[in-house]
């Protein structure tokens, strides 16, 4: 079995901002592959599975918002007994700018909070990532920058993102290597 999990913050008032990206992605993608999340309160999350080429996959999104989004993997991961090397985090990053898509298979959370709640929970960095970058504003808090929403034209840029983001996760969990998709998808600066 194989676990996605997009990374953001439950409620209308955090849709289309900057950290939800990873809610924008794992909506799409749900989508595209008709997969319903149904809500789990044990698993403190919504979940959404659907076998595709003999494979089970499962799609998360973590309702305990961002900083504590490690409480729902655990609970998944332990409940389904699943493995390190079969998840996927895709997350916003901060550092990279607008748009950028990054696919990694390991490190650290460069700061990100979600990650680092993954990271203590889990007890391991060794997962594979996607991360879409959000840009920073020197003038503005961080806080107050990734729980912005997105204008127009920052909205039109995500887009072209999620659609790469999603065909990165379809290569996936059709069996193609994640090092040959990382380097596929991810974009330069």
């Amino acid at each position: 079995m194989k676990l996605i999990i997009g990374l953001g913050n439950p409620g209308s008032q955090y849709e289309l901002t900057r950290h939800n990206v990873g809610f924008i992605i794992i909506d799409e993608f749900a989508k595209r592959n008709n997969i319903e999340f149904k809500l789990d309160s044990k698993l403190k999350g919504a979940i959404g599975t659907k076998t595709i080429n003999g494979e089970k996959i499962m799609l998360l999104k973590p309702m305990t918002y961002m900083n504590l989004s490690g409480e729902s993997v655990i609970a998944v991961m332990n409940y389904y007994k699943i493995e390190v090397d079969d998840i996927i985090v895709i997350s916003d990053d901060l550092d990279s700018p607008l748009g950028r898509i990054r696919l990694r298979d390991h490190g650290s959370s460069g700061g990100h909070n979600g990650h680092k709640n993954i990271v203590n929970h889990i007890h391991s960095e060794n997962y594979k990532r996607i991360k879409v970058g959000i840009g920073r504003d020197a003038n503005i808090p961080v806080v107050d920058w990734v729980l912005k929403k997105l204008n127009e034209d920052e909205l039109a840029t995500i887009n072209q993102a999620v659609d790469k983001a999603c065909d990165a996760l379809n290569d996936y969990v059709n069996g193609i290597d994640f090092m040959k998709i990382a380097s596929k998808y991810s974009t330069k600066a």
